[in-house]
């Protein structure tokens, strides 16, 4: 017994040791702890917490052919109280802009490490504050399939808002908010982009009078956007006039989320005359984050922040308005 749970702990030894050669190659968030802040001041709307301990743990690893990184990384489930954790970039590269993370994981886990954390430093690096959406999951039975699940949008609008409402406090720019997500996480902020007009929970303080409109939204190899077995955009999204501009980023081999749902969502975008970006990369899968590896699609991050620049939200610290 005691040999089987040595091989075990060397294998998780090994399995940190090849995430941290991984990030090597990617700037590190700062040496200050970052903000932890409640997104609920009590209980989350419709949150019963029967569904045990909120639980930290490595992803298996994974297959080539599905992903593009296919080692070990940190994953979080069983969510009931949702927070945000904020990271600041250096104040000589501060352009007041903020971008909301949600991690994918199908619903039912966050890849935390590489679709939060290091999303948060990648934003950093370019003068903005990464802010780390821990929404509720798995997804829960009463939820409607086909629909954006509710409890991870409630989070992600009060989000907003709370990030808003505290713009002046935390030096941001209440114009400047943004969403970014990855896989499901990409399919809440796009559900998070296209339903401001009205909020998925009934109001509970101050911080609900306050606009859940993001100013731009992310969405990186986005998965439920498309209706299934149908060239159209998924049952409960609908594209309001004010929707905000939208970047998307896909790989052309994805078998987890086919690019057809970004094609088709940029295609309603357009119709919608929503200003939109497209990029599919050929030959790419999915899991890629932000990580530099040897493939075109890491390029979606330089094309991103260009796009970002071009909308006016990655303006220098001298230009702040």
């Amino acid at each position: 017994m005691q040999a089987k749970v040595d091989c075990s702990v060397t294998r998780l030894a090994l399995a940190f040791s090849l995430v941290i050669l991984m990030c090597a190659a990617w700037p590190t968030l700062g040496a200050g702890e970052p903000l932890v802040v409640e997104v609920w001041p009590g209980t989350a709307p419709d949150e019963n917490g029967n569904i045990g301990a909120e639980t930290v743990r490595m992803s298996p690893k994974l297959d080539r052919k599905q992903v593009e990184v296919t080692e070990p990384t940190r994953l979080v489930t069983n969510v009931t109280k949702p927070t945000l954790t904020i990271y600041r970039p250096p104040k000589d590269k501060d352009t007041g802009t903020a971008v909301l993370i949600c991690p994918g994981g199908g619903y039912w886990d966050l890849y935390w490490q590489l679709e939060g954390e290091e999303v948060a430093a990648w934003l950093n690096s370019i003068g903005a504050a990464g802010i780390i959406l821990k929404y509720r999951v798995p997804r829960r039975p009463d939820e409607v399939k086909g629909e954006p699940a509710r409890r991870p949008l409630q989070d992600a609008q009060r989000a907003v808002s709370l990030v808003r409402s505290r713009a002046a406090q935390w030096d941001i720019d209440p114009r400047q908010i943004g969403i970014v997500g990855f896989s499901a996480g990409g399919h809440l902020a796009i559900a998070t982009a296209t339903s401001f007009e009205r909020r998925t929970y009934e109001p509970v303080d101050d911080v609900d009078t306050i606009s859940c409109r993001p100013d731009f939204a992310i969405a990186v190899y986005s998965g439920y956007l498309k209706a299934k077995d149908k060239d159209q955009i998924a049952p409960g999204l609908n594209i309001p006039a004010d929707t905000p501009p939208i970047f998307l980023a896909h790989g052309g081999n994805d078998i987890i989320s086919p690019p057809e749902h970004s094609v088709l969502m940029y295609l309603a975008l357009k119709k919608a005359a929503v200003p939109a970006e497209l990029h599919v990369y050929a030959t790419a899968a999915h899991d890629f984050g932000v990580r530099p590896i040897d493939h075109p699609c890491s390029e979606w991050t330089r094309a991103c922040a260009a796009w970002m620049r071009h909308q006016g939200f990655l303006k220098p610290p001298t230009q702040r308005r």
